[in-house]
């Protein structure tokens, strides 16, 4: 039975890229949509021209009404029907009303190898620690921000000279491959975590 996967995104959607082309061949599943808080989000037209369904549902019209958005995204993916969310630089926090419905059910990926630097300005903040390793991590979904079960930690040496910039760039470049190899032994029910390095 094919699992059907719902992407969350908020950009450029490099991950969610990622995510669609390794769902293809024996892989066992598939992505059935592809959604984004921001209308204009360049990933949706790559989702759009990859075949996946697309939807945009703006945060804004529900300023101070996390519960009304979250129930709009949720009308928004039943007819859909997906078995499992991939949040791929989504955004938007979700609250437990909308996350325990989908409890072992919702992959996130972070810029950090949690639990260190949850939130934002991760890169930055493992450059101010003098931190010799950086990486990404994917992790199930809980109502508590970057926290949940760790599937998959890919590791990214910090080198000296390193910026933010430099360091996230080399992160996402890992975040590509760790996110596709954990969605799939997930999927298949294999051995997790998994462990990356560059």
């Amino acid at each position: 039975m094919t699992t059907r996967v719902a992407i969350f995104i908020s950009g450029g959607g490099s991950n969610m890229q990622k995510l669609v082309e390794s769902m293809t061949g024996a892989h066992p599943a598939r992505p059935c949509l592809v959604l984004s808080n921001v209308e204009t989000a360049g990933g949706l037209e790559i989702a759009s021209a990859a075949g996946i369904p697309t939807v945009a549902v703006s945060h804004k019209p529900f300023a101070g009404d996390r519960a009304a958005f979250e129930a709009a995204l949720t009308e928004a993916i039943a007819p859909h029907a997906p078995d499992l969310i991939c949040l791929a630089g989504f955004m938007r926090k979700l609250t437990a009303g909308f996350v325990e419905p989908w409890a072992g059910r919702m992959l996130n990926i972070h810029p950090s190898l949690l639990p260190k630097y949850r939130g934002l300005d991760t890169h930055a903040r493992a450059l101010a620690a003098g931190d010799a390793l950086h990486g990404c991590t994917v992790h199930e979904v809980t109502p508590e921000l970057d926290d949940g079960p760790i599937l998959g930690q890919a590791t990214v040496p910090i080198a000296p000279g390193d910026t933010p910039e430099t360091l996230a760039a080399r992160v996402l470049t890992m975040e590509h491959r760790l996110y596709p190899e954990v969605l799939r032994r997930f999927v298949a029910g294999e051995g997790l975590p998994v462990r990356l390095a560059a």
